[in-house]
């Protein structure tokens, strides 16, 4: 999660709007008609919270090296990301920016599609960021928790997707720089709005960690709407599930402070799932053997059925 609010201008290069979105578009419907598996009774059951730190593991492993913007590390897990898609078929879309330091740098969001059931509907935005902070004064920033967990929790939706296909399409975007100031998701609502509505952004941004079980969804606080349909998945839930930071502006209001923000700024409904802030945020020892699979599990659960949930609201078709 990145805690620093920026208006730094997001310079698009290599992928224009029109070849992204019209990319997304082919892929889906491609999918739809050729690769989308038959809807089968009930839901999959969600992924052991083992198999997620799996994933947790290799993004958090040596060679990954904190996974900073524009380094080896980061290549090195952006390439992992698509690979592990498989025949999802990802996009790489390129953009660039200027740091607060004044200096031009390059990030890569990772965009995939999984077609929908009913391709009219606009598509849901799916998102978690896999940058850190990388290698700071000799000592690696693993980012276990922010936001390797994201990522992990990304590809379970992905995994879920391809089994039992969504009545939406689901654009799942894989966002770079988020710890520059948000500026991959600044770069995809760049390219992406003038071509086709977004009807919703789930975010996903430190899920792994808390020490009183409990995950926290922002997003109602701005959008009641979302409240009502929140509150059946989070009744089941066998983690505590709060709402709250969504409103009152400052520290303690999130809307601004993940990849969510420019997308509620463009005027997209959004749900955020993430934790508090721990002793290990943004610090060294934020690593893979300080997750409870247990807990990691129990919110995997709880965000796969509310996926489905949001998924099924009239209010985004």
């Amino acid at each position: 999660m990145c805690l620093r609010s920026t208006s730094t201008p997001v310079v698009l290069r290599a992928l224009s709007t029109a070849v992204l979105w019209l990319g997304l578009a082919g892929a889906a419907a491609a999918q739809s008609a050729t690769a989308a598996p038959a809807v089968k009774d009930g839901a999959p059951a969600p992924p052991d919270g083992r198999t997620l730190l799996a994933d947790i593991q290799v993004l958090t492993a040596p060679g990954m090296d904190g996974r900073g913007t524009g380094t080896p590390g980061n290549a090195k897990a952006r390439a992992w990301i698509v690979e592990r898609l498989g025949a999802i078929r990802p996009l790489e879309a390129p953009f660039t920016f200027t740091s607060k330091a004044g200096v031009p740098m390059q990030g890569v969001n990772v965009v995939a599609t999984c077609g929908g059931r009913r391709q009219e509907l606009p598509p849901i935005v799916i998102s978690a960021h896999y940058d850190h902070l990388g290698i700071r004064d000799g000592q690696t920033y693993h980012g276990a928790d922010d936001n390797a967990s994201g990522v992990a929790m990304l590809l379970a939706v992905a995994a879920r997707c391809q089994q039992t296909p969504y009545s939406h399409p689901l654009v799942l975007a894989f966002l770079d720089a988020e710890e520059q100031g948000l500026q991959g998701a600044r770069a995809f609502i760049a390219q992406s709005l003038a071509r086709r509505p977004i009807a919703l952004n789930i975010n996903f941004d430190m899920v792994s960690r808390s020490a009183g079980r409990e995950i926290y969804v922002a997003g109602p606080g701005r959008w009641p709407l979302l409240a009502p349909v929140l509150k059946a998945p989070a009744s089941r839930a066998s983690i505590s599930v709060k709402f709250g930071h969504d409103t009152g502006g400052g520290q303690d209001d999130w809307t601004q402070q993940s990849d969510h923000g420019p997308f509620h700024s463009a005027g997209i409904p959004f749900v955020y799932f993430g934790v508090e802030d721990h002793a290990d945020y943004h610090q060294p020892t934020d690593t893979a053997d300080k997750i409870d699979p247990g807990f990691l599990g129990g919110v995997a659960a709880f965000v796969l059925d509310a996926v489905a949930a949001l998924d099924r609201t009239p209010a985004f078709k």
